[in-house]
């Protein structure tokens, strides 16, 4: 069997790379196709190092661009590659555009397309990620959601055929990794931070960082935070800055850090032995109710319902009032803290990336990795 990965973001290297040792494990050679849509070396080398992952087959070197640009061009290249290599099976991971882009050139090629974390839903189409998750669950002949949840999206779409709940990889990268993490990072000492005394900062989305108004309105929340935060700045988010001329606001709060994008075991280093995370990243949403953190998500819905509803997760949007009240509330009552950071994990239990590769191998097996017509009539 010669199943294909293609990705090109730190999430997609990070979640699919418990899949791809599950294959390893087993005997199989996973192709590995990295678009480079996270260009920037801090974005994508470093994880892959760290990650220890076999060397990267293809560099596709997509770049940025609008959304068509950067889609288009992943096509293309990807499928280049598909037509060269001709593997079994496409597997893509989450929402990005090198996701879309993956699933559409494989399909077209019929070769049949794994969606790890397939299912979820924001159900806000003004997003770019929901439009791509949307096309690539219809596009994809097997589905792995990652909760019940997902599943019944996916029902209430049509598509019930080759759909089985895993559980989510990001619980086995997460588990792999955070006793990694705490041996080989330095990231506290780097920065002086003591644990449990710091929130997290991460903020990229195009909603919050596409328009003056609302990324002014993040710098209000950052400017007002009553304990000391960090935030490794997405070179996306800190051009945007530049543009809206906050940059210079920004680095400029005295009790916040501004650093570069780190590497995956600093990062998770910080996320377990953060006070609480300010994000509006999906995964991040994920890493922080596995690790015991309360989440804070600078948005107003979220893919991720079942880390609400589990208790360990609010949404608070760009509202400073609403974001500074769950900051003080967790700073100052100690049983809300605690009910926060004890939220039950609705993810699994770490070994999504095993069934995966199981299922994959046993479809292929009898047969029944194949692009079937019923699916597109």
């Amino acid at each position: 069997m010669k199943p294909a990965f293609v990705f090109g973001t730190r999430p997609e290297i990070i979640k699919l790379s418990p899949v791809i040792r599950a294959f390893l494990e087993r005997g199989v050679k996973p192709l590995l196709i990295h678009t480079g849509q996270h260009y920037d070396y801090e974005m994508s080398a470093v994880f892959l190092e760290e990650l220890e992952l076999p060397p990267i087959d293809h560099h596709l070197e997509v770049g940025s661009g609008t959304q068509a640009e950067q889609t288009g061009v992943a096509m293309i290249k990807i499928e280049k590659v598909l037509m060269e290599e001709k593997p079994d099976v496409t597997l893509v991971q989450g929402d990005t555009n090198t996701v879309l882009a993956g699933a559409l050139a494989s399909v077209k090629l019929k070769i049949p397309v794994a969606h790890v974390e397939a299912g979820l839903r924001s159900f806000d189409r003004t997003m770019p990620e929901e439009i791509n998750r949307i096309l690539a669950d219809h596009a994809s002949e097997i589905l792995f959601p990652p909760t019940e949840d997902a599943k019944r999206n996916l029902e209430r779409e049509g598509i019930t055929e080759n759909v089985y709940v895993t559980g989510n990889t990001v619980v086995d990268a997460v588990l792999q990794n955070a006793e990694v993490a705490e041996e080989k990072s330095d990231v506290l000492e780097r920065f002086g931070l003591e644990p449990k005394k710091y929130v997290l900062i991460t903020a990229h989305r195009a909603e919050n960082t596409d328009r003056g108004e609302n990324l002014e309105r993040l710098v209000e929340i950052l400017e007002s935070l009553p304990i000391r935060a960090i935030y490794p700045m997405h070179p996306r988010t800190r051009k945007r800055m530049e543009e809206f001329g906050l940059l210079e606001r920004v680095e400029g709060i005295e009790n916040l850090i501004v650093t570069k994008p780190l590497g995956y075991l600093d990062f998770l280093r910080l996320e377990r032995n953060a006070f609480a995370i300010m994000t509006d990243s999906g995964g991040i949403q994920e890493e922080a109710i596995i690790l015991n953190v309360p989440c804070l998500t600078l948005r107003y819905n979220t893919e991720r319902p079942e880390t609400v509803d589990a208790g360990g997760n609010v949404l608070v949007g760009l509202e400073k009032e609403r974001a500074l009240e769950y900051i003080n509330r967790l700073l100052n009552d100690p049983e809300f803290y605690r009910k926060m950071a004890n939220a039950p994990n609705p993810f699994g239990d770490g070994k999504a990336g095993e069934r995966i590769a199981e299922i994959l191998l046993e479809l292929h097996k009898r047969g029944e990795l194949r692009v079937k017509s019923s699916r597109f009539i």
